[in-house]
């Protein structure tokens, strides 16, 4: 599947991909808000994970390329959350995450709104959330771009990183289909 908007592509992921994205997973800027920076070994097995989704539910977080000068920008897609220790699972997430020199340039949320149309529009999907830590303010002000709403009652200690770690507290966002604007 294959997801255009007036700057970008988004596409499944080719082997070219995982050069730029190892880099990408390698910035500590960029990683801030996750547990840690990622090596190459551990992004091209998430680039496996990623695909293993697509191939799995028939959607996933797709690779995205400025349309210009097809530039690989990062990824933005849905996502299913199965697992139980999530305490809003299961759901359908939108997630983002974008190469510094392409941050503050409106393409998370462009990329973001193609995947949510396409989420609510073409899958049908009922509800989209987004989660992240509380600190992130950066993507919470992308969830609100997107007509996301927070309500705090929802928050919660994310259940995969130990008791002590700082980006444990998380916010999380939900959209509901009949609220998208398109």
């Amino acid at each position: 599947m294959i997801l255009a908007t007036p700057r970008l592509v988004l596409a499944p992921w080719t082997e070219q991909d995982r050069a730029p994205f190892a880099a990408l997973n390698a910035d500590p800027e960029v990683m801030r808000y996750f547990p840690k920076t990622l090596t190459t070994d551990e992004s091209n097995a998430l680039v496996d994970r990623l695909l293993g989704m697509w191939a799995e539910h028939g959607y996933g977080l797709s690779a995205v390329r400025r349309r210009q000068d097809d530039a690989f920008i990062g990824m933005v897609g849905i996502q299913k959350v199965l697992n139980p220790a999530y305490p809003f699972a299961p759901a359908v997430e939108v997630g983002w995450r974008l190469a510094k020199a392409f941050w503050r340039q409106g393409y998370a949320s462009e990329a973001a709104r193609a995947t949510l149309a396409h989420g609510f529009d073409v899958l049908e999907l009922a509800e989209i959330v987004a989660f992240t830590a509380v600190d992130n303010l950066p993507s919470q002000a992308v969830m609100g771009s997107l007509g996301m709403t927070r309500d705090p009652a929802d928050d919660f200690l994310h259940p995969l990183l130990p008791e002590d770690h700082p980006l444990r507290p998380h916010v999380l966002y939900r959209l509901k289909r009949e609220n998208f604007q398109r």
